[in-house]
């Protein structure tokens, strides 16, 4: 299907097929980039609006700083980039220890008959005006009558000295899906068969699943581990009330042994390239084939 992008101020807007997908949103007053709403093939959004949105009703209100989806990481050289100074209500780093992924330009804004490609730069900057480092999102959408795609790439830069991301389950790719996708009253399951928060959080999976009824629709939600990724099979900081995310460095926290360190350093003058794909599928997790898209995500690697 082909896939439309447009650009309005610090936002650009992802249509496939005609029919509105999700919206990049790069507003240097944010503390992070972001992605909301994803839709589904029918048009069903997939994830919490919240705080985008303040007035959604019967949603739910805490973890201000999770957005819809997005890419952050809470210890980088002891900064936290995944909370958001804005609401220190719901985050242990003090004030002075938060971090922003600034915007400074994009690369390109490709659309075409398949896909779409959008490739953005940023700054990793400190409370204190200071810049650690530098980071690419790129990404790629396609979609079909059933499913809609996104495959991730994003690429860390020590281009301003060593950079330590640190042993922590505040990262890494996250997205905060709507209510009904919740587990319970929806389904979260991982690709060794595990179901649950208490079977997928904190363990190691190729995938993690939600999926459930949403304004009518059996739809879910999945993101998959590439795996040429650092320490693939990742872990995954998947919790109950709509958090799905993959994160490589919380070894301690997710395993709760302080034998074991997660943290990973970029030396000077290198980078850590991190790929996901994101796919929010018609059905169950059985009925959309989501193991056999994985195999095939895997596959052309």
């Amino acid at each position: 299907m082909p896939v439309n992008l447009t650009r309005n101020g610090e936002q650009i807007e992802v249509s496939i097929g005609g029919h509105p997908f999700t919206t990049f949103h790069f507003d240097a007053a944010v503390a992070k980039p972001y992605m909301s709403p994803l839709r589904s093939a029918q048009g069903t959004i997939v994830t919490r609006s919240f705080p985008m949105i303040a007035d959604i009703p019967d949603e739910d209100r805490d973890e201000p700083h999770q957005r819809a989806m997005y890419f952050a990481h809470g210890d980088v050289n002891g900064y936290d980039f995944w909370g958001e100074a804005a609401f220190p209500h719901w985050s242990r780093t003090p004030v002075s220890r938060f971090g922003r992924t600034v915007f400074r330009k994009i690369d390109q804004v490709q659309e075409g008959p398949e896909s779409g490609n959008v490739q953005a730069d940023f700054d990793l900057v400190t409370q204190d005006g200071r810049v650690i480092a530098s980071e690419t999102q790129a990404y790629v959408f396609r979609g079909d009558e059933l499913t809609r795609f996104i495959d991730c790439e994003f690429t860390i830069r020590a281009d301003h000295g060593p950079l330590k991301i640190g042993d922590t389950k505040e990262g890494a790719l996250a997205i905060r899906v709507v209510k009904g996708l919740d587990s319970p009253p929806g389904h979260m399951v991982n690709s060794n068969g595990a179901l649950g928060e208490k079977g997928v959080w904190g363990k190691r999976a190729d995938w993690v699943d939600f999926y459930g009824q949403v304004g009518g629709e059996e739809v879910g939600i999945a993101v998959f581990d590439h795996p040429g990724n650092l320490r693939h099979p990742t872990c995954w900081h998947a919790r109950h009330y709509g958090l799905l995310a993959a994160n490589p460095f919380g070894l301690r926290e997710f395993t709760h042994d302080r034998h074991q360190d997660g943290s990973y350093t970029i030396q000077p003058g290198e980078s850590l390239t991190l790929r996901y794909r994101v796919l929010i599928h018609h059905g169950d997790v059985d009925q959309a084939g989501v193991a056999e898209a994985y195999r095939e995500y895997a596959g052309g690697q």
